[in-house]
């Protein structure tokens, strides 16, 4: 296997700032960010590696929850991060990521946020079945994939920031 990124702690600071902009204090940020664990696969032949909630979580059926994951990935160019819920999730209560696929490309990790992951997840459960997680269990998962780009680009565009902070529309 080709090794090409790392996972690392975004800092305490910008980690209580995504804590702080979820719950409106950074009351317990500090205790949170001490338990984070970085993602990791399960097995040998898993492809996604797993992304832990950093507090007790309960969705009921349609209910939305954006996580500040406290991570963040330093990735080789070529290559890019797709965030996924964790499968056995998808098929028992149909969570879904608001956004679809989550796209973490390579220049997010020099943001000004530090490239600090945000994962916004919803319960569509059509079953009426509540989702419950408690602090450091597994909720979405990551997997590495290269891109291409075509023969005539000429991008020469910087990011900084997140959702929407590349559009030139």
């Amino acid at each position: 296997m080709k090794k090409i990124a790392k996972f690392e702690k975004v800092s305490p600071e910008q980690f209580a700032a995504g804590w702080r902009e979820i719950f409106g204090s950074e009351s317990g940020a500090a205790h949170a960010y001490e338990k984070l664990p970085l993602p990791r696969r399960a097995t040998t032949g898993s492809a996604g590696y797993d992304f832990s909630v950093p507090f007790d979580l309960e969705l009921a059926p349609g209910q939305t929850a954006k996580i500040p994951t406290g991570i963040r990935a330093r990735i080789d160019d070529g290559w890019v991060l797709l965030l996924y819920p964790r499968s056995g999730l998808g098929f028992k209560y149909r969570l879904q990521l608001n956004n679809t696929v989550g796209v973490i490309d390579s220049d997010y990790y020099y943001s000004s946020n530090e490239g600090h992951i945000f994962i916004k997840i919803t319960n569509d459960s059509n079953e009426g079945k509540a989702l419950s997680l408690k602090a450091g269990d597994c909720f979405a998962q990551g997997i590495f994939t290269p891109f291409g780009i075509t023969e005539d680009d000429d991008t020469d565009g910087v990011r900084d920031g997140g959702f929407g902070s590349t559009s030139v529309r």
